[in-house]
């Protein structure tokens, strides 16, 4: 009897997921653990592996389509496996009408026998190679034992010349099937990614004469926007700028660096703000808080989010109670979370529970920018470029790493006067680093 593949429960908080990929297609072989499809929430894109071995009968929800948790996906079995009479306990009754929907059917299955290509025969390392490398494995010749596809015909493939070195991300490969571009001709430093493909598909008709390219929005960008937008529609901010002399944190930052580095660990200005703003809350406990309806909540820890650029949006994982951490704990915890982040692998609790964030744009050479607040965040400070500029020191002109420390502030939790208290104190820290000790 087939197997249902079923919508899995990713996290305590997940009501539903939208398949955003198809990694295994109808009449296609699958080995268990192997990668089947991939599964988007409202914060994360999680990839899933296969529940058992045998081949994929039917496909009975569409890339694209948001369903809930626990709902059936797919049938896998044998050619010949029954699926009609295969049901899974706690499904959603509006399974029967999605196998119904004209739009979502793919071509029907024969219960009879069901017309499957030569096994694909590779070992675990090379489909996972071929996973993370963005190709077709089916594309790849083998050299192993019979044939089959072994780590060194991955590696050799990705760089071969009939191919023209492409490697891309899985975003910027569905984009590239979605606006018709090829990548195998596209020049970038690495893989192949989204911005790489919109280029491209913006260039694709030269002036006069040009067409305007649509792309479609991934998941990430949906709720993205969502997000923003409730931000903007319910959150009156207000932004506060204040020049910093980072003079004293940059010798600070130097003397510690060097003990960071025997953890295996590159203190960063992100990880010692990090601890500044956690100290400085103490000050003013209201920038750590949240507007719940008819009180304003005041948050025991403070959950230091850390916005991360990866491929397709932006994610913001949080670093927990960073007010009783070591900065050398903060340090490691929030490079895990990076690394995390950008492989794809944060789980939903990473992204939960935060109560302040920082986004740092200086390394783009940014002056003053004003983030959106991050609901339901009563703050978040933005880091722009450390600038060698004059600076009046004691009467006298001298040239100092001077930076704009940019606060956005919900007005309904903070007035003025506090918000700009509270960026003063985080100010006073910046330039006096050794106040952390207190």
């Amino acid at each position: 009897m087939a197997t249902p593949v079923t919508m899995p429960k990713l996290g305590l908080t997940m009501n539903s997921g939208t398949i955003s990929r198809w990694n295994r297609q109808e009449g296609e072989p699958v080995g268990k653990g192997e990668l089947l499809m991939t599964v988007a929430t409202d914060k994360l894109t999680f990839e899933v592996e296969s529940p058992a071995e045998g081949t994929v009968l039917k496909i009975v929800v569409s890339e694209g389509r948001d369903v809930p948790v626990g709902e059936i996906l797919a049938y896998i079995g044998q050619p010949g496996d029954s699926i009609e009479s295969v049901a899974v306990d706690g499904a959603d009754p509006r399974t029967k009408e999605i196998m119904q929907d004209p739009e979502d059917r793919r071509p029907a299955v024969s219960t009879e026998k069901i017309s499957v290509p030569s096994g694909l025969r590779a070992t675990p390392l090379a489909r996972k190679t071929a996973r993370e490398s963005g190709i077709d494995i089916s594309q790849v010749p083998g050299s192993g034992p019979g044939g089959r596809i072994v780590r060194k015909d991955v590696d050799a493939f990705v760089v071969s010349p009939s191919r023209g070195k492409t490697k891309a991300s899985p975003t910027a490969e569905k984009m590239a099937a979605d606006l018709g571009v090829d990548i195998t001709g596209l020049e970038t430093q690495g893989r192949v990614m989204k911005a790489d493909v919109a280029t491209a598909a913006s260039q694709a008709k030269p002036f006069p004469g040009a067409e305007d390219v649509r792309i479609p929005l991934t998941r990430m960008r949906k709720i993205i926007a969502e997000r923003m937008s409730l931000s903007r529609a319910t959150i009156p901010s207000v932004t506060f700028n204040m020049e910093a002399d980072f003079t004293a944190l940059m010798e600070f930052r130097e003397k510690i660096k060097a003990e960071g580095a025997k953890k295996g660990v590159k203190i960063s200005y992100n990880h010692i703000l990090m601890k500044i703003c956690a100290s400085a809350v103490k000050e003013v406990p209201l920038a750590n808080a949240s507007f719940d309806g008819d009180a304003i909540v005041l948050h025991g820890n403070v959950n230091m989010g850390i916005a991360v650029s990866v491929d397709g949006g932006l994610l913001v994982p949080n670093v927990k109670a960073v007010q009783a951490k070591t900065l050398l704990e903060v340090a490691l915890e929030t490079e895990h979370l990076v690394e995390q982040a950008r492989s794809g692998k944060l789980g939903l609790e990473d992204m939960q529970g935060g109560t302040f964030t920082l986004t740092n744009l200086g390394m783009f050479g940014m002056h003053s920018f004003s983030p959106i607040v991050n609901p339901p965040e009563a703050c978040i400070l933005g880091v722009n470029a450390i600038v060698e500029k004059p600076a009046v020191v004691n009467g006298s002109v001298v040239i100092r790493p001077m930076s704009v420390l940019s606060l956005v502030a919900d007005h309904r939790i903070l007035d003025g006067a506090e918000a700009a208290r509270f960026l003063a104190r985080i100010r006073e820290m910046v330039e006096n680093p050794w106040l952390l000790l207190l």
